[in-house]
């Protein structure tokens, strides 16, 4: 069977509820955990950051709201924990980045609504096709490539462009 769609079934399972699944879904996490903390974190943080970061994995899986989305919801909680860690080691004020996203935490759902739509309005037509195409339609890089007639690496920076234009957009109207 496709090691994907194992993955796939796993993380489904973990987001039932089931503790073995989520047992199961740590384990086979756990390398790419480590990689991506290696890259992102002092040589002294790499465990901490790991273990750091499947704990929230863990308690958090259930909400998570798309299979799809849970390897980049994983190196953002790794590059997060990297972050609190050197902050805390060098004794930083908090990062940008943090304080933006404790205002935004602030706001009715509703507020954040109107801006998300108005973020996404406000990108290119070629922008805006690949963010529906990966967060709301849910396909694949690959699906997406096939479906545009581009390349793989192509759609991964449109889509990581588009990202960054949004979260621009947002963080100019706190």
């Amino acid at each position: 069977m496709n090691t994907a769609i194992d993955r796939i079934d796993l993380i489904h399972a973990a987001q039932t509820g089931d503790p073995i699944a989520v047992e199961r879904l740590l384990v086979v996490c756990q390398a790419d955990a480590r990689r991506y903390a290696f890259k992102h974190c002092h040589a002294s943080d790499i465990d901490d950051a790991v273990q750091e970061s499947l704990l929230v994995i863990s308690r958090k899986v259930k909400g998570l709201k798309a299979a799809a989305a849970f390897s980049s919801w994983l190196f953002t909680v790794i590059r997060r924990e990297c972050r609190r860690l050197e902050r805390m080691m060098f004794r930083h004020e908090p990062l940008e980045d943090d304080l933006v996203e404790q205002q935004l935490a602030c706001r009715t759902d509703e507020a954040l609504r109107v801006d998300l739509a108005k973020a996404l309005e406000s990108l290119p037509a070629h922008y805006l096709e690949v963010v529906l195409l990966r967060d709301f339609e849910e396909l694949t890089i690959a699906e997406i490539a096939e479906r545009l007639g581009e390349q793989i690496p192509a759609v991964k920076s449109r889509l990581h462009r588009a990202r960054e234009l949004v979260r621009e957009y947002l963080q100019e109207k706190v």
